[in-house]
């Protein structure tokens, strides 16, 4: 094995030691109107939106390093029932056996603004709601007309909606703009592999999922790395990307094993599932506030068939995905103050159940923010309405908000990244800062 392709297989195998790959990036968000909404489009268009009313709070000190984690809900999430229109009729209408219930009646939504209501099952997350720390921009999305969930998922990790020829990912892109660091680990994914969406030229790490995480892998071993240490001591750029990727592998696995993480579980496993991961990640996090980046991704989305209601298919994946969220931002600790949570998905279902129970590729979706200082207990964005004629293609909900405005105010207002910085992580995207409402206190 020659050593390019050693590097290649430490990405690709899944090792939890390095990756390598190549950069750019952009960004933007909505518009804050009234509190008061309009239950369905008008003839003088788009309602705004900004419903909901946290209380006014002070900001919250942290330790002043800005974190963003990006969690992708792969396979095209059902928005219309995480946020649920329960105030508009039409919602009813469309889905006469999955769409979620009313507020008060078994298994129905729960109420947040006396139009839209969140999933019962995302229950654990409603304190976050309630203390103003969690959010959502409805009718969001990529403006890309795909339906494919490898077209969408790509263009939404590349940040070029519509480009097949971006190489890099857009985080890896804004890793660039990131304060300088003597620490490699900047940005880390959760996962076996390298991610679209942190693919460049800027060094990321990889920790696995599970408990497989802090076991040693093949690049752990003294002999591995004796073998391969001579063919990587020169001054090109393969042997600088495998240097600076066994050092954050080095750094990653000393955080993983310290004395705190052990105590913290006490020699008793964490719960099954997502909360496993992100557990782990949170107290990484936390105790190394030189992590800046994270991202993870989490299947089973694709809910063609028996999607369910307030309850079945569906309900049983946004439980623990609740309790996972919910997991990180409590083991972020007093770092959750200086960390934002984006959860996006590549697009949204169809308005219509189809004749399995379920819902079919659509377009306009939910997007889902958490974090200490975020100006929450709202649901930003333009409200289109679910009249037919509203509707995207006769079909959708349609998309006022593109996603990259609500990445561009996360990355300008949150990390700190400066406009001519934001054009280039999202180099096709005009849409900027104009009309951005205050996400933070």
């Amino acid at each position: 094995m020659n050593r390019r392709d050693f590097i290649r297989y430490l990405g690709a195998a899944g090792s939890g030691a390095i990756l390598v790959p190549v950069g750019l990036s952009g960004c933007a968000v909505v518009p804050t109107g009234d509190k008061s909404i309009s239950r369905a489009a008008s003839s003088a268009g788009p309602a705004k939106v900004a419903y909901g009313s946290p209380r006014a709070r002070p900001h919250a000190d942290g330790d002043g390093a800005p974190r963003m984690v990006v969690v992708f809900l792969r396979g095209a999430v059902d928005g219309l029932n995480v946020v649920v229109p329960h105030g508009d009729p039409e919602y009813y209408r469309a889905r006469p056996t999955i769409a979620v219930a009313r507020p008060g009646q078994a298994n129905g939504a729960i109420d947040l603004t006396g139009y839209f209501g969140l999933h019962p099952a995302l229950q654990a997350l409603m304190p976050y709601w309630e203390a103003g720390q969690l959010a959502f921009v409805h009718a969001s999305g990529s403006p890309d007309a795909s339906r494919s969930h490898f077209e969408a998922q790509d263009y939404m990790e590349t940040g070029t909606p519509g480009q097949h020829n971006t190489r890099d990912g857009w985080m890896n892109r804004l890793i660039a703009y990131l304060p300088p660091s003597e620490s490699p680990l900047q940005a880390l994914t959760v996962g076996d592999s390298t991610p679209r969406i942190m693919s460049g030229k800027n060094v990321v790490a990889n920790l696995q999922t599970g408990r497989a995480a802090a076991r040693p892998s093949m690049i752990d071993q003294p002999r591995v790395m004796q073998a391969y240490a001579p063919l990587y001591s020169g001054d090109d750029p393969v042997a600088r990307a495998y240097r600076d990727g066994i050092a954050a592998r080095r750094e990653l696995m000393a955080e993983i094993n310290s004395q705190e993480q052990q105590m913290a579980n006490n020699g008793a496993p964490l719960p099954n599932g997502l909360s496993i991961d992100t557990a782990r990640l949170g107290r990484l996090m936390r105790n190394d506030p030189r992590i800046r980046l994270s991202f993870l991704a989490v299947g089973g989305w694709d809910t063609h068939i028996n999607q369910g209601n307030g309850a079945g298919q569906l309900a049983g994946r946004l439980a623990p995905l609740a309790n996972g969220l919910a997991t990180l931002a409590r083991e972020l600790g007093p770092a959750f103050n200086d960390t934002v949570i984006v959860a996006v998905s590549e697009f949204g279902r169809t308005f219509r159940e189809n004749g399995n129970g379920g819902t079919d590729h659509g377009h306009g979706n939910a997007m889902w923010l958490m974090g200490g200082n975020l100006r929450g207990g709202k649901i930003y964005g333009q409200w289109p309405g679910l009249n037919q004629g509203a509707l995207n293609e006769g079909r959708d909900l349609a998309i006022t908000t593109d996603f990259r405005a609500v990445m561009s105010c996360v990355a300008e207002r949150h990390m700190r990244i400066r406009d001519q910085e934001l054009e280039k992580i999202f180099p096709q995207f005009a849409g900027g800062m104009r009309g951005v409402p205050d996400l933070f206190v």
